[in-house]
């Protein structure tokens, strides 16, 4: 096997984690990945922009608690890196939780998770059954839809506006903004878009306060600024819109497949949970992330990383590391889906009721649903980071109701 050693001996072959093969089979690359590279793989997020993918499981955990050495603060990393670069703004320095290390870091993930946790548990669900009723009226009368454009992505898209107490229109912005940034196409004018409509968000809940997470922000002891306000805000919807929309999406399309699965769509909610539980394991919405830029070069297990170069840790990769053995079980819940170290999701118990509820209401409406297209022509989206269909279309009885 061979492996990243030093900076001067970069490896001559990198693996395009940017293109449509990738995309197509990620899990056949990891394996040749592993084969070739080890637990750490010389990749390009995107042409001419190199970084590590950390693909070994006890290695990503050892770096995502390691915060000293593999800080998150991109700052001398992107001083390299055009403003055009198309990853640059899911990975470029915000003052928020996700791009800051020592206390700052702490400042706004203490902001963050008070802001998130007066979210009442109770008065989400009903919140989501509410959404998810109103997003299945909108196609119940017709035989099919696609359920990635309307129905995770409204779902995602209204519940997370309720939460953050962002009208329509703006929401409308700051999605289309995050979206172009995801997929990489158009992602300057993605940020530019997503910024704008947030500092309209916070102004709005400076002279409108309300029950909600934006205007906790406003008022939490960590006295943010108008400009990190916005940057919460951009960490909140990036983490919201995007990766529940595809969880919701893979996990659909994992009942509608999997005999496990398919055989038993009304068990209960415990059948719902066991296949949010295995895509989270196998097949996460965000794949590739987690991303940090050590000051120094670091050795791990004999591989030395490069100074101010991403490591990325591939979430979906690490899940199904062969050296975790028996321990690879979708019921132990002890996947990297949601992060952990300093960095992990602080909302994680939030999103996963959005997408359990949202799951079991649809297939409760929707009894005799079916996908519109074989399984393997269902097409991904491409793109380093996300794991995301680019539709998802079934057909269903058009008397079916609610």
């Amino acid at each position: 096997m061979t492996s990243p050693t030093t900076i001067e001996t970069a490896p001559e072959r990198r693996i395009a984690l940017h293109e449509a093969e990738f995309a197509a089979d990620p899990h056949t690359a990891y394996a040749r990945m592993r084969d070739e590279f080890g637990p750490f793989v010389p990749v390009d997020l995107v042409p001419g922009v190199p970084a590590t993918l950390v693909i070994g499981y006890a290695q990503a955990r050892r770096i995502l608690n390691d915060p000293l050495r593999f800080p998150a603060d991109p700052r001398v990393w992107e001083q390299s890196v055009p403003a055009s670069c198309p990853v640059r703004p899911m990975m470029e320095h915000r003052p928020n939780a996700l791009r800051s290390s020592g206390p700052a870091h702490t400042r706004y993930r203490s902001a963050n998770s008070s802001a998130i946790n007066g979210i009442d548990q109770h008065e989400l669900r009903t919140l989501v059954e509410q959404v998810a009723d109103a997003t299945i009226a909108e196609f119940r009368e017709a035989e099919g839809a696609d359920l990635l454009t309307q129905y995770a992505w409204p779902i995602a898209f209204r519940v997370l506006s309720a939460l953050l107490g962002c009208p329509d229109e703006m929401g409308r912005r700051i999605a289309d903004g995050m979206a172009k940034i995801f997929e990489g196409v158009d992602a300057a004018s993605g940020n530019q878009i997503l910024s704008q409509a947030v500092a309209d968000l916070v102004d709005l809940r400076h002279r409108q306060p309300g029950n909600d997470i934006t205007s906790r922000l406003l008022a939490h002891d960590a006295a943010l600024d108008d400009i990190e306000m916005a940057h919460q805000l951009v960490t909140l919807y990036g983490a919201g819109i995007e990766p529940l929309t595809n969880l919701i999406a893979n996990t659909v399309l994992k009942v509608l497949t999997d005999d496990q699965f398919s055989g038993d769509l009304h068990a209960g909610g415990s059948s719902v949970r066991e296949a949010l539980d295995t895509v989270l394991y196998t097949d996460p919405p965000l794949a590739n992330y987690c991303i940090s830029y050590p000051p120094h070069p670091v050795d791990v297990d004999g591989f030395l990383l490069p100074a101010h170069q991403p490591v990325v840790i591939s979430m979906a990769a690490c899940n199904n590391d062969p050296a975790l053995g028996d321990q690879r079980t979708a019921s132990n819940r002890a996947h990297l889906s949601w992060s952990t170290g300093p960095h992990a999701c602080p909302a994680r118990p939030h999103a996963y009721l959005i997408a359990e509820t949202a799951i079991t209401h649809l297939l409760d409406a929707l009894p005799e649903m079916d996908l519109a297209t074989a399984p393997e022509e269902l097409v991904r989206r491409p793109g380093p980071f996300h794991r995301a269909l680019a539709a998802l279309p079934v057909l269903f009885p058009a008397s079916a109701s609610v």
